[in-house]
């Protein structure tokens, strides 16, 4: 009874924490936006209705009490504040250089923290460690394999958000992939008439939307606070982590090196990543008939069987 009323206890608390964030994420901003509003438009009126009583307001609401604020943000957001530092600073500096390298290929840096990342993966292999905890003191297994089943069901676990995690980053740089001829083409067009390179960017970056468009703008976002170019670059092939990308980034930065002609190299690197596309394509297709193979042995073929050979048995039983 103890181990089921602490399980039960464990997971109401993982679930209370998990919808949290998810409504904090989704409407805090919201309300919050929608709270400015409300009082700007109300301190607007009372400034035209009568000037001194609203400069009496607003130092009054300036000096107002602990208990007006609330709850969420007087102990939930701080305490949340101090166990993100506690992660920070108990979490090694390889792990969370590489969690926060992971976050950044999936896009997601400025919506999660290593820190937020590595507690999740906490909670979620202790949630699975207590599964199993209660699921193994019910069935009265022996010492070894309740430990074994225990770090097995942790570890599966904590790989859980690691696993969508990668999903996310796969699905980004199929995207990507995806859209790159397209974002080549529009810039080789661009430059060739008559625009530079950063007026085409800024262009095709104010009418697509999209991954790769992301990082462009991302990119743009670090030129005009000050960084140079080549390093700009080399930071958004480290961010989208393709070769592709990472060739095409590297064409850039010699032809800005050697001063050659922008709209060459754009061609040149247009029509190349259009032929290594045709050729992933081709080589997709040429997977198909592999993968075919599989659902017609398991699905296809007892069906066809059992409709072609059933009424023969049964002929030949009859006639037995």
């Amino acid at each position: 009874m103890m181990l089921a009323a602490l399980f039960a206890l464990s997971v109401a608390v993982f679930f209370f924490l998990l919808l949290r964030m998810v409504i904090r994420k989704k409407l805090e901003p919201q309300q919050a936006l929608q709270r400015r509003m409300d009082e700007l438009r109300h301190l607007n009126q009372r400034r035209q209705i009568d000037p001194i009583r609203s400069s009496r307001d607003i130092r009054a609401k300036k000096a107002r009490s602990i208990r007006d604020i609330p709850f969420i943000e007087r102990v939930v957001i701080p305490m949340q504040h101090s166990l993100e530092r506690k992660l920070i600073s108990m979490t090694p500096k390889e792990i969370s250089h590489w969690l926060g390298h992971r976050l950044t290929l999936a896009g997601q840096s400025g919506k999660c923290t290593p820190a937020q990342l590595f507690a999740t993966i906490i909670v979620s292999g202790g949630a699975m460690f207590l599964i199993a905890l209660w699921f193994t003191a019910e069935q009265h297994y022996p010492f070894l394999q309740t430990v074994a089943v225990m770090l097995l069901a942790a570890g599966v676990g904590a790989a859980v958000p690691l696993v969508y995690l990668n999903m996310i980053i796969q699905r980004r740089q199929e995207g990507i992939m995806k859209q790159l001829p397209e974002v080549l083409d529009l810039l080789c067009v661009s430059v060739q008439a008559g625009l530079s390179f950063d007026a085409s960017l800024h262009k095709i970056t104010g009418r697509m939307k999209g991954p790769l468009v992301d990082e462009f703008r991302r990119f743009q976002d670090d030129v005009s606070m000050g960084m140079i170019r080549r390093t700009a670059m080399k930071n958004m092939a480290v961010r989208c982590e393709l070769q592709d990308v990472s060739l095409f980034m590297t064409a850039l930065i010699q032809a800005e090196k050697l001063g050659t002609s922008m709209g060459k190299t754009l061609r040149n690197q247009s029509d190349n990543i259009r032929e290594r596309r045709r050729q992933y394509v081709k080589a997709q297709a040429m997977k198909a008939p592999v993968k075919i193979v599989f659902p017609l042995v398991l699905f296809i073929f007892p069906a066809i069987f059992v409709v072609a050979l059933v009424p023969t048995l049964l002929s030949l039983m009859k006639n037995m």
